[in-house]
């Protein structure tokens, strides 16, 4: 087998691969579940406060791509999250898949332009700005904002892409660090020094 054809081996999805981002997914699905009342706490504050928390909805995607660093993995991650919070019983029901697949392929399409070749925090936060425009689309197809004044629709999208940088992109990034540090993703990939400086770009 070619050296060419070694890597793009290495770089498919594995079963072992899919599963890890299947049981992260569950784990993330209730929370998923569970962050609606951390939501409805910011809400009193100001209109659309809680907006400040939203891109908690799309770590999933960050977090998965951030330790497998695969392709695909991040709308799967986001789409499997998702099931388990309808599974819950959340609210929003059926709604998520649309909204789980637009997120999940936002933040995929981040990572593909980077050639799924970096995973600083900066393109995990650009990410979370790609799942967070996708949001926006089932927001208008649902009907949640027609009404809306142009400054508070901005003010509302500003403030869940500055969520979804915090929490998809530096949080994220702060979690993967700390599992790099107990050794646990060499499970998951070969860890190596490029591995760490990737990290710190």
């Amino acid at each position: 087998m070619s050296e060419m054809a070694k890597r793009q081996a290495a770089r498919g999805l594995k079963l072992s691969d899919l599963l890890v981002t299947v049981l992260i997914s569950v784990v993330l699905g209730v929370v998923y579940h569970f962050w609606s009342s951390v939501y409805s706490l910011l809400s009193p504050l100001f209109f659309q406060a809680d907006e400040l928390v939203y891109g908690m909805w799309f770590l999933a995607s960050t977090l998965v791509f951030l330790l497998i660093r695969k392709p695909g993995v991040a709308l799967i991650a986001e789409v499997a999250a998702a099931h388990v919070e309808i599974l819950f019983g959340s609210e929003w029901g059926i709604q998520l898949v649309l909204y789980s697949v637009l997120q999940g392929l936002g933040a995929e399409l981040v990572f593909a332009a980077f050639r799924y070749r970096k995973f600083s925090a900066s393109v995990a936060a650009l990410a979370g700005i790609g799942a967070a425009i996708g949001s926006i689309i089932p927001d208008f197809f649902y009907g949640y904002v027609q009404d809306y004044a142009p400054w508070l629709l901005t003010a509302k999208y500003i403030m869940r892409a500055i969520s979804s940088v915090v929490i998809c992109g530096y949080f994220a990034y702060g979690l993967v660090k700390a599992v790099e540090a107990t050794g646990v993703t060499a499970l998951l990939r070969p860890v190596d020094p490029k591995d760490y400086a990737a990290l710190d770009k």
